[in-house]
């Protein structure tokens, strides 16, 4: 007798194996052929309606545990509301444009300068629409239910448009305009960075004590007394144009190893135990309002830096003297420019010097604070070298440093709304109360956002140039190139002269001849805008209520 034939087993017409990886696409292609999706959303059309807005995923790479975890939960949060009786379409979308793609692209091999951008961006939108369909495949096996055959895409004609119609409201309101400040640049990928992307990761950098020679002590400083000042990145140092001190600091002069120095006068411990100095004599106090408009000698090169008051001075480290270079820090700048000093930024796209920088000509500039540290020394304005370990930007894209460099962007400014902004923040009915307050300081705090790129696979920032260099942002010319961009694709911007892209028998009182150029920069401006989607789909905070 076999030991089965002992036991009282249920009969059953379920089969003994799972098979799960076979029953699963069966299970999907039964729901594909039925439609369910569809008459789920049919059989609720008079209910209710919940939106549950897909934040999209980014256009590159296989699918992950986070893509798994944010599109399961929302299945999840959609589907019970479906069964609970409310109208829940789900509508997955995809973000496209940007530079992850072209890297992607050339590190396949493609040379992006060995073509035009038009054929370039082609190739970005076909890598763009092959990663879309795989993620799309696995999205589906997870199970989503959403309409997968219609998802916002941002890089479909219709949505373009959108974006460059919101770019023309907000250059007609006078939120958008140029300027030449210092922003985060990323040599590693030629592009100006948004605060967003940067990430902060521990580097080890130099630490030297610079000494600056009076020139003109405006007869309260003598010529054989020089300002110290102390600096991490002695790259910045030909870029330098002043020295900024603030006006209610005390300050001394003091003989220290045969020199006179000036230092703020809290900080003279710090700095007599930095350096080294043996013995110290305080010969003089002043007040640092004593020393604006004073002039010092650059330590290397043949003109005065400017001495300055800011309150962006402190005392928590250094000598109270800050080395001030207008081109390379967003402090620099603001002080720079109240004193009308010129922006200098000697370092071109890709991290290297200028001609304005002589002497370090076509060299990366984290390679020259070796030579510079040298020629302080050789100079006899280098006081100390040291290194320490230090948080450092970077760019979240290449993993890469990042620097302070002013070079002419389009900025959108959100200072005349951003009272509103945070009024509506109010109105939100939140689910987690720390998402509220990270949102509200981020606005709270948020400067002018730089939103010109200086790469090309995106939305073009549709802007033209007339014949005396004035920018043209019409709402004419707006218009025309949002149904030219409706109807081509974004595509045609950079397929097209100028002539081609302005509305027949334009004329602009700066171009007398006729003649006008185009930007060829993609911006970074809203990839979610409210006229691409329904009605009901058009604002998360809205359907939260």
């Amino acid at each position: 007798m076999k030991m089965k034939d002992t036991l009282h087993l249920g009969k059953t017409a379920f089969p003994m194996k799972a098979n799960l990886p076979v029953r699963e696409l069966e299970w999907q292609k039964e729901w594909e052929e039925k439609d369910i999706y569809v008459k789920r959303q049919e059989k609720n059309a008079d209910k209710p309606t919940f939106v549950l807005h897909d934040g999209p995923p980014y256009a590159n790479g296989a699918v992950h545990m986070g893509h798994a975890l944010n599109k399961i939960s929302k299945d999840i949060i959609v589907r019970s509301k479906s069964m609970s009786g409310f109208r829940a379409p789900f509508v997955p979308g995809w973000d496209t444009h940007g530079l992850p793609i072209e890297q992607a692209l050339t590190n396949t091999g493609v040379n992006r300068k060995a073509m035009s951008l038009a054929d370039f961006r082609k190739l970005c939108e076909d890598y763009a629409w092959k990663q879309i369909d795989g993620q799309r495949t696995v999205f589906k096996r997870l199970g989503i239910a959403g309409d997968w055959e219609n998802p916002y895409v941002t890089l479909l004609p219709k949505y373009e448009e959108a974006e460059i119609r919101v770019f023309g409201k907000m250059a007609e309101k006078g939120y958008i305009y140029k300027g030449l400040k210092p922003i985060y640049w990323s040599p590693s990928s030629e592009s100006s960075l948004a605060e967003a992307e940067i990430e902060y990761k521990d580097v080890k950098s130099p630490s030297i004590y610079v000494a600056f020679q009076v020139k003109d002590g405006k007869g309260l400083l003598a010529n054989d007394t020089a300002f110290i000042i102390w600096t991490t990145t002695p790259w910045t140092l030909p870029a330098n144009l002043g020295i900024s001190a603030n006006a209610a600091f005390d300050y001394v002069v003091v003989s220290a190893d045969g020199r006179k120095f000036v230092v703020a006068k809290e900080l003279l411990g710090t700095v007599k135990e930095a350096i080294g100095w043996e013995s110290v004599e305080v010969l003089q106090e002043l007040k640092g309002s004593d020393l604006e408009y004073m002039t010092v000698q650059h330590p290397f090169y043949d003109r005065e830096s400017l001495v300055m008051v800011g309150d962006h001075v402190t005392l928590e480290a250094g000598t109270g003297l800050v080395h001030t270079a207008p081109g390379h820090g967003e402090d620099d700048y603001l002080v720079s420019k109240k004193y009308g000093l010129d922006v200098l930024s000697p370092v071109d796209n890709k991290g290297c010097y200028t001609a304005e920088a002589p002497g370090f000509e076509g060299m990366f500039y984290d390679k020259a604070n070796k030579p510079i540290t040298d020629l302080l020394a050789e100079k006899g304005a280098l006081l100390k070298l040291d290194f320490f370990v230090h948080s450092y930007p970077h760019d979240w894209r290449t993993k890469k440093p990042v620097i302070y460099r002013a070079t002419p962007q389009w900025f959108a400014s959100i200072d005349k709304f951003r009272q509103d902004i945070l009024d509506e923040i109010e109105n939100v009915v939140w689910l987690h109360p720390s998402g509220k307050v990270r949102l509200f300081n981020m606005i709270r705090d948020r400067g002018d956002w730089v939103i010109s790129r200086q790469r090309v696979w995106g939305v073009p920032l549709p802007i033209f140039y007339a014949e005396n260099g004035e920018p043209v942002i019409t709402p004419e010319t707006i218009d025309h190139a949002a149904k030219l961009i409706g109807e081509f694709g974004s595509n045609v911007w950079f397929e097209r002269e100028a002539k081609d892209l302005l509305p027949e028998g334009f004329t602009h009182p700066g171009s007398p001849n006729g003649e006008f150029t185009k930007l060829a920069l993609r911006s970074t401006v809203l990839h979610h805008t409210k006229q691409f989607f329904p009605k009901d789909l058009f604002w998360m905070g809205k359907a939260a209520r």
